[in-house]
């Protein structure tokens, strides 16, 4: 893939670890080993640092970037690298295609509900709970996380955005929550949500499952003013840029007060909606609503 990122090669790391997305036919014994029985080996990410700004890139654009363990996983690792590189100051977390995030793989919640009834509350837990500790690693990550969001960031994508420091969005981004349009609960987006701009917000999005274009989320303050999708790269950078001007310490320091002494209760209330999704994939309504996304077709809730 072309550095899209600082007009040059970068130097440093360079990590990119690529195989074929699950299919869609998976079985639920594999989904099962998937979700932390064993480590998953399987990235769709490429970590880049150019000078003292790193960027994360989401490689599943043929599946709308969606989050399936091994995407989690590997974001969860390349923050983790990015964070033992001593020089880079700031990070923007991009995505390939025309989409940021579409979300959780619902495929995954498709094959962990084919599981034993006793089998499959765990594996939801352990979906919703891997991607909340995300979130949570976002969050205490020392260095600002700038998201470039191009395309749309849809659920638990807007929670990517949402658990970073600060947005940029192109002419053609859109944020929305839909897990209740699904059947689903959105809990840790939702939480997200209620932190950065207010419970009305949160209440607007994940009750209606409305989505919201770039000039709307500018005016409500999510992120700053659209610019050109062409442009989208050079404005996280150029805010990235700014956050690393200022002294390591001082930056850390405004971050740790930001996300983790005024947002204190912010952690509980992830682990708490990790448990509400997980309880929420094991009804009628989001067995319909999944099968009903996948297939194509408009839902036919229960009465």
């Amino acid at each position: 893939m072309n550095d899209r990122f600082g007009g040059g090669r970068c130097d440093g790391f360079h990590l990119r670890a690529r195989s074929a997305m699950i299919d869609a036919s998976f079985s639920a014994r594999r989904c099962s080993d998937l979700f932390f029985g064993h480590r998953c080996i399987v990235q769709h990410v490429d970590v880049k640092v150019h000078g003292n700004l790193a960027t994360i890139l989401m490689d599943r654009a043929a599946v709308r970037n969606a989050l399936n363990p091994q995407l989690i996983e590997s974001l969860s690792t390349a923050l983790s690298d990015v964070h033992q590189e001593k020089r880079v100051r700031a990070v923007v977390l991009a995505a390939s295609g025309e989409h940021f995030c579409s979300g959780i793989d619902l495929r995954v919640l498709s094959a962990i509900a084919e599981m034993p009834e006793d089998e499959a509350l765990p594996q939801w837990y352990s979906a919703w709970q891997h991607l909340t500790e995300l979130y949570e690693q976002m969050l205490r990550f020392p260095k600002p996380i700038v998201a470039a969001v191009d395309g749309s960031a849809v659920g638990a994508g807007l929670g990517l955005a949402l658990a970073a420091d600060l947005i940029v969005a192109s002419t053609r981004a859109s944020f929305s929550a839909v897990a209740v349009r699904r059947g689903l609960v959105g809990g840790a987006t939702a939480a997200l949500l209620a932190f950065r701009y207010g419970s009305a917000l949160a209440a607007r999005l994940a009750l209606t499952g409305e989505a919201i274009d770039a000039n709307e989320a500018y005016r409500l303050g999510m992120c700053g003013k659209p610019v050109v999708p062409e442009q989208i790269w050079v404005a996280a950078g150029e805010l990235a840029g700014q956050c690393a001007l200022a002294p390591r310490e001082a930056v850390q320091a405004t971050k740790r007060l930001l996300n983790e002494a005024i947002g204190e209760a912010l952690l509980t209330q992830l682990s708490a909606g990790a448990a509400d999704s997980a309880t929420a994939c094991t009804t009628e309504a989001a067995s319909e609503g999944i099968r009903a996304y996948l297939e194509s077709r408009d839902p036919k809730w229960p009465a």
